[in-house]
């Protein structure tokens, strides 16, 4: 794509970021002789033609959405075009990098600079509110921190404009799980003060180095925010009793943005803030809701998933993090992942639909692979190539969110399956310990075992290989009661991207199943599709 003139005008130069919904390029603008930002929507070369039509009208309804604010904090949206039937937004080039980036190379922001950053976004929602626009996806990867000491929020790609009804569909929630105020997954519809929870999220986050209320799926996370309380923040100093504040319950405890900006402006100031306590009434028994008792069980593995969708719900949200719901909340498309189909964090991901992309197959593997002739390959659009038994393994996609990407395989409906997992952003620096944390969720699976969990050397890069054992039951979704089992390669490649390679089936025919998984390994390829 680089040197590809967008719409007679911008000519793309090099990529600067990406992501589940798409990807970011610096531009040049060949009338106004600028650099400009221009995004790419690749989510939707992986969508119908009805859901294109959809994140289409949710891009425009971004660019609409920002051009109601008129704040030097919110990042400047000049344009929305088409170009290779997708739509591309042309906005405002800030030089420098965002909070998550920031927090993932120092570990955490001391909390006045937390403060100063939070303060500035706290003008952006402002603005965005007193303009009848709802945020509702307020997290570090949206905030920039531009190179001259500027801060800018961005991404209105799935706000919500006041009056306009045109776009949401009833049962929605979007935005990212780990900063989803509790009133949104409850089903209530959100106010200014959803955006202000998000900001206290945000800010703990900065000073923490990790979300407050994450936990190893994302039914465990929404859980957390609906009926626990975070972690006191250790490295919040004063701002501590701000991010508390904000993070309140009940809308209507939190902090005004009036009042918010003065308690951050004094602890930007480097004084202790003054925050009113509350009265807030003896926590009731949760009601239910979004997230049902049957499902609350199973509600902590994550990564890469144990099991199909019909297999075993806690195993198959193993590797989810931040994906969605699998029962909570009806279908939606547009700007972020799906379930059913279900949008967090500026990606999509469909359950229960095929949801099948093109693949190239070939038959012709690399003399290195030696892969039984029978084999075939798949040049996965997602960014990577693997060979399977035959040609009865059918692709799916299991989930696009974020920095992570999961692609199934499986020739029975999900009995026997491949999962792939691609995250560009990974949480731990050592699969290995990504792996044990992961077991630590996954033994709640009945009658867990591990057979094998060893660090090893995969494509001369550090790796780990786990292999265990579970029964599914018969209160499981599906038909594949009984014994099952599961294996796993994990490891970092020299790009920092995680990979973790998945095969899983009935323990009856394991044998199969093992010597497939070598094969898969030997002919596996990491990167861009060829």
């Amino acid at each position: 794509m680089q040197g590809v003139l967008i719409g007679g005008r911008y000519r793309l130069t090099d990529a600067i970021g990406s992501g589940g919904m798409g990807r970011v390029w610096r531009a040049h603008d060949e009338v106004l002789h600028r650099a400009v930002a221009i995004k790419e929507l690749t989510a939707a070369l992986y969508v119908s033609e009805s859901d294109q039509a959809v994140l289409l009208a949710r891009t425009r309804a971004e660019a609409r959405a920002a051009a109601r604010i008129n704040h030097s904090a919110v990042v400047t949206v000049h344009d929305v075009l088409e170009h290779d039937g997708r739509p591309w937004i042309v906005m405002e080039l800030v030089e420098g990098r965002s909070l998550a980036d920031a927090v993932k190379a120092q570990g955490r922001v001391e909390p006045v600079e937390a403060a100063r950053i939070g303060l500035w976004v706290l003008r952006a929602l402002r603005a965005a509110h007193t303009a009848g626009v709802l945020h509702r996806d307020v997290k570090p990867g949206n905030v920039l921190l531009a190179d001259d000491g500027r801060v800018l929020l961005t991404d209105f790609g799935i706000a919500q404009i006041d009056g306009d009804t045109t776009i949401t569909r009833t049962g929605e929630v979007v935005g990212s799980v780990d900063y989803l105020a509790p009133e949104r997954i409850r089903g209530h519809d959100p106010g200014p003060a959803a955006d202000l929870w998000a900001l206290g999220a945000t800010l703990y986050t900065a000073v923490e180095g990790t979300s407050p209320f994450r936990r190893t799926s994302p039914l465990g996370t929404m859980q957390a925010v609906v009926e626990e309380q975070p972690a006191e923040p250790r490295y919040a100093g004063p701002l501590g009793p701000v991010i508390n504040a904000l993070l309140r319950k009940e809308p209507a405890t939190r902090p005004a943005s009036d009042a918010a900006e003065r308690l951050l402006a004094e602890v930007a100031d480097g004084r202790r803030p003054q925050v009113t306590e509350v009265y807030v009434p003896p926590a009731r028994q949760p009601e239910a809701g979004p997230v049902p008792q049957e499902t609350r069980e199973h509600s902590r593995p994550h990564s890469l998933g144990t099991a199909p969708a019909a297999t075993v719900p806690t195993a198959r949200r193993r590797r989810l993090r931040m994906l969605a719901l699998v029962v909570a909340f009806a279908a939606v498309v547009g700007g972020a992942s799906a379930v059913l189909v279900q949008q967090w964090d500026e990606s999509r991901a469909r359950d229960g639909a095929s949801a099948t992309s093109s693949v190239s197959p070939s038959t012709s593997p690399s003399p290195e692979e030696s892969i039984p002739a029978t084999w075939v390959r798949k040049d996965d659009p997602a960014g990577f190539s693997l060979s399977v038994p035959s040609d009865r393994w059918q692709r799916k996609v299991y989930g696009i969110q974020g920095d992570l990407t999961q692609i199934d395989y499986t020739p029975d409906g999900g009995t026997h399956f491949i999962r792939i997992a691609v995250d560009t952003s990974p949480d731990f620096d050592d699969p290995y310990e990504h792996q044990r944390d992961l077991e630590e969720q996954v033994q709640r699976l009945a009658q867990y075992q591990r057979v094998t969990m060893e660090e090893n050397i995969y494509r001369d890069r550090k790796g780990s290989l786990w292999e265990y054992t579970w029964t599914a039951l018969e209160s499981d979704p599906g038909d594949y009661a009984g014994p099952r089992r599961a294996i796993e390669e994990m490891y970092i490649a020299r790009d920092g991207v995680e990979y973790a390679i998945y095969m899983s089936g009935p323990a009856a025919d394991w044998a199969t199943t093992r010597e497939q998984f070598k094969t898969l390994l030997q002919a596996w390829r990491p990167g861009k599709p060829s």
